[in-house]
């Protein structure tokens, strides 16, 4: 089997939503960081082989329903059950290396690694499966935040906030539900529930547009008037969502959608080195 396969498999366009809150992490204790090169190392692992476990995973266990979604046909890549054992292999291959190094981690950071593998795995894995239950698949989805915060207790850091525990978990709450809706006509074929299958598309888009305006009210301590801007972003991309569903063409909103969370997080990354 081709690395090319793999790559594809580990969704190139979505590795910035673990890397991003990773090097924001890290920016938050930017230039005192107490190892460089485990700093590095890491920031190596949340591209390939992070998202070659978290996507590798999802895809062995969703065949049943992406064989029937034509997303997978294009926009992305299904694994047949022929192909589970090399990727299994191949997940393991590329990520026990960096579990290894955690011995050298504080053991905060280390509990943030376990909590980002848990949530990682047991979104798609059985016996959890989180992401067949409306509402627990989408909480799940806090997998994404933790990198951020053990890279923050990697380089250093002390301080828990709740609050940006709890911006960060509405932002990526949303982000799932959001990114449901495309897939609500495969998931019902296949007999799998979803936040969006429960709530129907047009519902799941007012309870993005509510989860966003609770991420931007937990984050606009440490933001500001920059988060009343990047708030203002999603609110104008769910109304145009609504429209685009009415006629049947959301995909085509939904495929600028890792654009919009990119630049939102360049900002912010930015925004955490001047501040």
């Amino acid at each position: 089997m081709k690395l090319q396969k793999l790559l594809k498999n580990s969704r190139p366009r979505f590795w910035i939503y673990i890397l991003g809150p990773y090097l924001l992490g890290i920016a938050l204790l930017y230039p005192s960081i107490s190892n460089t090169w485990l700093a590095i190392a890491f920031g190596l692992y949340f591209t390939f082989p992070a998202n070659l476990l978290i996507y590798g995973i999802n895809d062995i266990f969703d065949y049943e329903t992406d064989k029937l979604n034509p997303k997978k046909e294009t926009y992305e890549d299904k694994i047949e059950p022929s192909q589970r054992k090399y990727f299994y292999l191949a997940i393991a291959v590329t990520n026990i290396p960096f579990f290894l190094l955690l011995v050298l981690t504080p053991i905060s950071a280390i509990y943030s690694f376990a909590a980002f593998l848990f949530f990682s795995i047991f979104y798609s894995a059985k016996p959890i499966r989180a992401k067949t239950k409306p509402f627990l698949d989408s909480l799940f989805n806090i997998l994404y935040i933790f990198p951020g915060f053990f890279a923050y207790f990697l380089a250093g850091g002390a301080n828990f906030s709740l609050s940006i525990f709890l911006a960060g978990t509405f932002w990526v709450m949303a982000m799932h539900a959001y990114s449901a809706i495309p897939d609500i006509k495969a998931d019902k074929e296949s007999g799998i529930n979803t936040i969006a299958t429960k709530l129907g598309a047009k519902n799941t888009l007012w309870f993005c547009l509510f989860l966003y305006v609770l991420s931007a009210t937990f984050s606009y301590f440490y933001l500001g008037y920059l988060n009343i801007i990047l708030g203002t972003a999603y609110i104008l991309m769910i109304i145009i969502s609504f429209k685009k569903l009415k006629r049947d063409q959301l995909f085509k909103v939904y495929k600028f959608f890792p654009i919009v969370n990119t630049l939102v997080g360049f900002f912010i990354f930015l925004y955490v080195l001047i501040m």
